[in-house]
């Protein structure tokens, strides 16, 4: 059951897994709109967030930022404000460059192109086929850590980056890639989890070699293309430090002097002005020579 070149992808029964999606995706408020800017603010912002944080600043952003104009025409620290608690605050100066270029490159409206979404900024793989699936409906697979995970195990073994996309686009059914691709990443989200998997709920259990073969270890999703190893430790970290700053630029300029104690190394203020300088780098701050403030 495996996908090495040449093989067939995994066999599922179609109608199974559009019924059990049909019946339990979560309500969630990306999937009522076919918007190709709100797919993509929905996109961008559950990268390495769960979903039940994201629904807030979602709404949130698209009733400040409703098109890729309007997010364009602010400064990067509006957006950066509005996105302050989500985390991974480069997300936001990444969406805001992509709103520029989109209005610069495309009138102001999202292509339905793969080459030229993979050519804006902050726009990779899996996310310009996620729109291109979630709101042109192309029939395309998307493959997110979750996805990734689906098809390794039905697989059977680690997949390539090649693999799991060949596998993740023959397995969509004509004229159904919205479904088909919302189905699969809900069922990796909430059956074919990382940890305790809910097999007997799954409807392509009939179809997993790792299911048949008794769940015996390793995992094929370990390793395999498009799955998340997990983040790294946050207390203590780096990125800690980071979203401390840049909490306190949203409120006013951070001076020099203030930085190890902002963001909680008092004792290290070498470590405090080389994280600093990556925020300034990233576009995430700017540098007037005696404070730090948002762009």
């Amino acid at each position: 059951m495996s996908v090495a070149a040449g093989d067939q992808p995994p066999t599922v029964d179609p109608s199974a897994v559009l019924a059990w999606g049909d019946a339990a995706l979560r309500d969630l408020p990306w999937r009522a709109t076919r918007d190709p800017w709100a797919v993509l603010v929905s996109e961008v912002m559950a990268q390495q967030t769960g979903v039940d944080r994201v629904v807030g600043y979602y709404t949130a952003f698209l009733d400040r930022f409703p098109t890729p104009a309007a997010c364009a025409a602010a400064p990067t620290g509006e957006v950066v404000r509005l996105w302050t608690g989500l985390g991974y605050n480069r997300r936001a100066v990444n969406l805001h460059r992509c709103a520029v270029a989109v209005a610069e490159r495309h009138g102001g409206r999202l292509p339905a192109d793969l080459a030229a979404l993979l050519a804006l900024p902050g726009i990779g793989p899996y996310t310009a086929r996620a729109v291109l699936a979630f709101a042109f409906e192309r029939q395309v697979g998307v493959v997110d850590t979750n996805v990734g995970r689906v098809l390794a195990r039905l697989s059977g073994r680690p997949l390539t980056v090649t693999e799991a996309q060949a596998a993740a686009d023959a397995l969509v059914p004509a004229g159904w890639a919205w479904l088909w691709n919302q189905a699969v990443m809900e069922l990796g989200a909430t059956v074919c989890r990382r940890r305790g998997p809910r097999c007997p709920a799954c409807p392509v259990r009939s179809g997993c070699a790792w299911a048949r073969a008794g769940l015996a270890g390793p995992d094929p999703a370990d390793g395999s293309a498009g799955v998340s190893l997990g983040q790294s430790r946050f207390a203590g970290s780096d990125r800690q430090g980071r979203g401390r700053l840049v909490d306190a630029m949203c409120r006013a300029p951070v001076v020099h002097a203030d930085l190890p104690v902002v963001m909680g190394w008092p004792g290290d203020p070498a470590r405090a002005t080389r994280v600093a300088a990556g925020l300034v780098a990233d576009g995430l701050a700017v540098d007037d020579g005696t404070a730090l403030a948002l762009p």
